[in-house]
This record gives C-alpha cells, structure tokens and sequence, in this order.
C-alpha cells in the first residue's frame, strides 16, 4: 500500500464551463445562518424567477430575503435607484426589522453600473441599520462563490478591537482568583460532597491551552459548527468565533495577531480579505471534508500553536470502520467529477481514500495556494493508495468531458444538473453535484453522508438489474 508513485498532479486548463448554478444561490442558505440578517437581491425578474425555482420557498412562508426587480426604467436611469432602494428597505425595517440587510449585487447591476457601495453608507446613516453590499453575480466560475463574496464583505464589518495577551492573562488571573475565593467559601458555607464541590472543570477556561485567538470562516449549519468546535476543543484549542456568525452583533474580533482557518475551499476570496485587510494570520490547511481530511485539518491548526495532537490516528480509524458497509459497496468503482461547486479536490481525495479511482477531476476555478494543503493531501492520499493520480482540469470543456466520459465509461459522473439526465440516458449514473453542497459533509461523523449520497446510484443500479429493468432501458437506447 505504500508503494511509492512517481507521478506528479498535472493541471490542465481549458475553454470554461458554462453549465452551473448563479451565485446568488447562496442565499439560500446564507439567510438561514444568519439569523437576524435580510437578503435584498437586486436583479431582474430572470433573478427572481431564479430563486423561486431554485430556492422552493412561498411567499407566504416569509423568508428573510425579497428581490427588488429592476424594470426598464430603471435600466435606463429614468428613476432614481436612490429612493426607490431606500423605500424598499424602509418596508423592510417596518416589517422584519433586521440587524443587518445584505445587498446581492447580480449581472444587471455590474452591466449597467450601479454603485451600490456609493448608496449604502448613505442609506445606512438614515435607517439606522447596517447595509452589506456583495457582488455575487454570474460573472464568478462557480455558484458557491457566492458566500465567498458575502463573506470577503462581512469581514470589513467585523471589529477590530483585540484583547492584548497581558491583558487576557491578567483577567484570567483574577477570575481564577475568583473562582478560588468562591470555592474555599462555598466549601465553609455548605456540606462539603463531591455532587457540590467546584472542580476546575466547571470554568471552561481550564480546558483550554494558552494560545492566540483562532477564527473560522466558511458557511456550516450550526451542529456541524458545533462538531468542529468541540473537536478542537478536545486539543486544548478555543475556538473565538465563526465568520459568519448565527447573529451580526456577534461577529468575531479580527486583527494582527488572529489566526483564521478555513472550512471549504470556494473561500479564496474571503482568505485573501482576512489577510491584506484585516490582517490576520491564515493557516493553510486541507479541508475538514472526511476522516482523513478533518484529521489533516486538526492536526495543522495544533502544529500551528505547538499544540500535540491527541487521539486523532484512532478516532480517524474508528470512523473508518464505522463506514465499512459502505466501503465495500465503492471499493475498485471509478468516479468522474465533470466539476461544478469547487469542493471536487477535497471529494476526490476522499472517495481515493475509499478505494475509488478517479479518473477525472474538473472544477471550475482552482486556486492553487488557498488549496494548496488540499492538493499535497491529495497527492500523498494516491500515494498510499497506490493508484494514478488524477488529472485535474480547470475551467473543463463540457463537449470534450462528455467524449472523455463515453470513451472511459465510469461507474459514476458527479456533475451538475445539466448534464445528468443526457448522461443517465446513455448508461452512464450520475450525481448532482450540488447535493454535497447542501449536504452535511463536514468533520468525522459526516462522511456516512457524503456515501449515501454517493452510493445511491449505485445500489439504485444494482437494484434495477436484479429486477432486469436495465437490460429493458439498453434495448431502447
């Protein structure tokens, strides 16, 4: 198994790929984590027709985001964007009263010009409520670029006042002198037993090492949040804060000596905002997606604070063991990524780990030093797996895909939607690829659902052929 392999990742790069999801799509789960927030999109009515289709949710449900439609005389400067923005989020205020109100930029408003960045400031001043502008518009590669945009813009609202470390041991000094004080007269004033005594333990405080202030970006629902939370917990590491956070007041302190780490791998863009804007510190690691990547992802975020990691080599093989049903059901299958949400490196690496051969790995826009841990993860995974390590191509051709595909024949394509049904007609099984974005697949305890959703074509597949309807699709095919 660990043989070693000579070959090296190649990249290749070709014409683009057309067929994906629009980033304003991130809405769709962006207001759910933010809790007290407000999305305004501002687009045309082909945006609105968008989010209703894709986001699935009636007007009498109340979301917490709208779409201000441009018209014709919008379009034309016959009105005054100004007001017209201004009444809509005066509505806004009188009926949700937000924390925040998110502006999503679309096409329209990059093609004709709209300063929103220039109206916001000014609006903000007179509602009294604070104005986000993002530019999540279909110019991006990929859809999931869209939280990449809403984030990089949330990061300039975070505060900036840091807690000095004299300062920060000086309090913990006195609280601990507190708790001291507390216990020894707690101990004279009540019956002295161990189902009311004070241990350390109780001040969260103590589980923790000393270390600089650490800060999470990237979108999870919150239990997955919580999951990753507590795993580092267990390595002494506190965890000050998530970008973005469930409310806007409790956005985290960032500054000079912050450390940030992200959780997916479309986040470029909000990386490259923490380090030259706010100035923090980021720790490049691959991504918590997997056993073996929330391994790699703890473990790098320990060395970064001389911490030495704990328990991880048998927590990760437990895991591994607890996904042996699985396993079984994906090990020699080979698998296509066609490329679509970004998170295709971090996929492949695990399905490799599974005993899956990748002969393909597309994605839409690669940026080679935020993933740069990711892509020697990848590397070392093929390795120890002993197989080929797979071409990755940016910006893929879907035409050329498609003749790759027919000519390699892989047990399964995960691709966008576009392209599932032409393929499933030709024998081919496919995935979405925008399930997994959707899907809960960071941390340990999370890779069961990455392979549910990867296996269920398979064993539909198998099903089928035990029931003999294959044979009957081939022959109309």
């Amino acid at each position: 198994m660990n043989k070693k392999n000579s070959e090296k990742l190649t990249f290749e790069c070709e014409t683009g790929n057309y067929h994906t999801f629009c980033p304003i799509s991130c809405v769709a789960w962006l207001y759910q984590k933010i809790e007290d927030s407000f999305f305004l999109v501002i687009g045309t009515k082909t945006c609105g027709y968008f989010l209703q289709n894709a986001l699935g949710v009636m007007i009498f449900a109340e979301p917490r985001y709208a779409m201000a439609e441009l018209e014709e005389s919008d379009i034309s400067a016959q009105l005054n964007d100004y007001k017209e923005l201004k009444r809509l989020c005066l509505q806004i205020k009188k009926d949700r009263n937000p924390s925040v109100i998110v502006w999503i930029g679309t096409c329209t408003t990059e093609i004709i010009k709209m300063d929103l960045e220039g109206m916001a400031p000014r609006l903000e001043s007179e509602i009294n409520i604070p104005i986000v502008v993002a530019r999540a518009n279909g110019l991006d590669y990929a859809f999931t670029q869209g939280e990449d945009t809403v984030l990089s813009a949330m990061a300039h609202r975070c505060p900036g006042k840091m807690i000095k470390k004299n300062d920060f041991e000086q309090n913990k000094k006195s609280e601990n002198l507190f708790v001291q004080t507390f216990f020894e007269f707690t101990k004279k004033s009540l019956k002295f037993t161990p189902e009311n005594s004070f241990k350390k333990d109780k001040n969260p405080d103590f589980l923790y090492k000393n270390h600089s202030n650490l800060v999470l970006f990237g979108s999870l629902p919150t239990t997955i949040a919580t999951q990753l939370t507590l795993e580092l917990k267990k390595q002494g590491i506190k965890v000050n804060g998530w970008l973005p956070s469930q409310r806007y007041d409790e956005l985290p302190f960032l500054g000079e000596n912050v450390y940030v780490c992200g959780v997916n791998p479309f986040l470029s863009r909000t990386a490259t905002t923490l380090m030259r804007r706010r100035k923090c510190k980021l720790i490049g690691a691959p991504f918590p997606i997997g056993p073996d990547g929330t391994r790699a992802w703890i473990e790098k975020i320990c060395s970064v604070f001389n911490i030495l990691p704990k328990g991880l080599e048998d927590r990760e093989n437990t895991i591994w063991k607890s996904l042996e049903d699985y396993l079984f059901l994906v090990r020699g299958k080979s698998v296509f990524f066609m490329g679509d949400n970004l998170l295709e490196i971090s996929l492949a690496r695990f399905l490799i780990r599974c005993g899956m051969i990748v002969y393909e790995i597309g994605i839409p826009y690669m940026d080679k030093r935020f993933q740069a841990a990711e892509l020697s993860l990848l590397e070392k995974t093929c390795v120890f797996m002993n197989v080929p390590i797979p071409r990755i191509v940016e910006k893929p051709d879907n035409y050329n895909q498609i003749q790759r595909i027919r000519e390699l024949k892989p047990d399964l394509a995960i691709t966008g939607m576009a392209h599932a049904n032409p393929l499933e007609a030709r024998g081919i099984n496919t995935k979405w690829s925008v399930e997994f974005t959707f899907a809960q697949i960071h941390g340990f305890t999370n890779a069961r659902d990455i392979l549910e959703l990867v296996t269920r074509p398979l064993r539909r597949n198998k099903n089928l052929q035990e029931l003999g309807w294959t044979d009957l699709v081939k022959e109309k095919i």
